[in-house]
């Protein structure tokens, strides 16, 4: 192993598949998510438990969408139900390797995140999308979806592309929500301080390790 590359507990767990607790919802300002994730090039068991924690996550927090660098993972997928409701399975969908391939119209409404506690903001989406993308079975798919199923899929393609939706705002909007991101960098900083996250070098040699296995 070279001296560049970090394996974290984080990445043991990952390779040996463990309970939920392998994985948790990452916080601004962690690196990865500013990460450009890579397409996933293989569909096994062990994908999809990472996917089946990620919807057991992201219900938990009472989110509707969660992409995977929200929870450490470099990879091009995420995962959504506009309804939030974990009885409503038939409303879950997972993208992998996702493309916008058309977007119509324009709306504004508000949004929130969970890397991002307790903000939110109004942020113009399309109101129309068509998207490519593959299923856990490897099966392409293309489908068109509209008003909030579109935005949340909107919300969740920028994540893998590295971007947040406060990329979005005006100045003058982003403006206002300064204080409470810099209280959560606050925070980060002073978790990494005490050792309880690694260093930003850290973090990001595990982000490519991860990379390594999946890719």
């Amino acid at each position: 192993m070279g001296p560049g590359c970090v394996l974290s507990p984080l990445l043991f767990n990952l390779i040996a598949v463990t309970a939920m607790k392998t994985l948790q919802i990452v916080w601004h300002p962690h690196p990865a998510l500013r990460w450009k994730c890579r397409e996933v090039t293989r569909i096994d068991a062990e994908l999809r438990g990472l996917v089946q924690q990620m919807f057991d996550l992201m219900y938990a927090a009472r989110g509707v969408g969660l992409a995977a660098n929200q929870v450490g993972l470099p990879y091009r997928l995420f995962v959504i139900n506009p309804e939030g409701d974990p009885e409503q399975k038939d409303q879950e969908m997972v993208f992998l390797n996702p493309r916008i391939t058309r977007r119509k119209g324009s709306e504004e409404d508000e949004e929130g995140c969970l890397s991002l506690p307790e903000i939110h903001a109004s942020v113009t989406r399309a109101t129309q999308i068509v998207v490519d993308a593959f299923d856990l079975s490897g099966r392409q798919f293309e489908v068109v979806m509209e008003d909030f199923p579109a935005r949340v899929v909107q919300h969740e393609y920028d994540h893998i592309e590295g971007l947040m939706f406060t990329d979005r705002l005006s100045p003058a909007a982003l403006g206002k929500l300064t204080p409470m991101l810099t209280d959560l960098e606050v925070q980060f900083r002073a978790r990494q301080k005490e050792g309880l996250i690694g260093t930003d070098d850290e973090l990001k040699a595990e982000l490519q390790a991860l990379e390594k296995l999946r890719t």
